[in-house]
């Protein structure tokens, strides 16, 4: 029998990715603390939380990120578009995680080790907005096979990274 392992007896190795997430009027305590945790497992180097009247700190989003949001470091704004324009006039491409018509599996797009990329997902209901996605690079999806056609924002974004970091991980891409 395998013994489980701590946190600190785990043999993975820290990186960094230029990966920033973008959160598109992401607002609910739980999630923004997964997205803080998920964020630290997949070596993001910085988040944006967009939108009108968005608290991200809260003692439920505490609890739920486990201290990783003092150590993603982490922007607020209410013009996502300013964000995202300026994320892009820095070399950054824009990839929307969204089921669109033009959308493609986020394994069947290639993330060279050359991108800088920023990841932009949306709120739980509404997805990300429709001026955001007019300027995305392109618009990635996760394949599903049940009944229902999304899943929880954190969840995705999870699953989003982990093909993100794998393609990187691949092409040589980390620090």
């Amino acid at each position: 029998m395998a013994a489980q392992l701590q946190h600190d007896t785990t043999s993975f190795t820290k990186r960094k990715f230029p990966i920033t997430l973008v959160c598109d009027r992401v607002n609910s305590p739980a999630n923004i603390g997964s997205i803080f945790r998920i964020a630290d497992s997949f070596g993001v180097e910085q988040i944006y939380f967009c939108g009108e009247d968005i608290t991200v700190v809260s003692k439920r989003m505490q609890r739920t990120s486990r201290s990783t949001h003092e150590i993603i470091p982490y922007h607020e704004s209410e013009d996502i578009i300013s964000v995202i324009d300026k994320l892009q006039s820095d070399g950054y491409k824009l990839i929307g995680l969204e089921i669109t018509e033009n959308s493609i599996p986020v394994a069947e797009y290639t993330f060279s080790e050359k991108d800088k990329i920023v990841l932009i997902i949306g709120e739980e209901n509404l997805g990300i907005s429709e001026d955001v996605l007019n300027r995305v690079t392109k618009s990635v999806h996760i394949n599903m096979y049940g009944t229902n056609s999304s899943m929880n924002v954190a969840t995705a974004t999870g699953v989003a990274l982990y093909e993100i970091t794998k393609q990187l991980m691949v092409n040589g891409n980390v620090q």
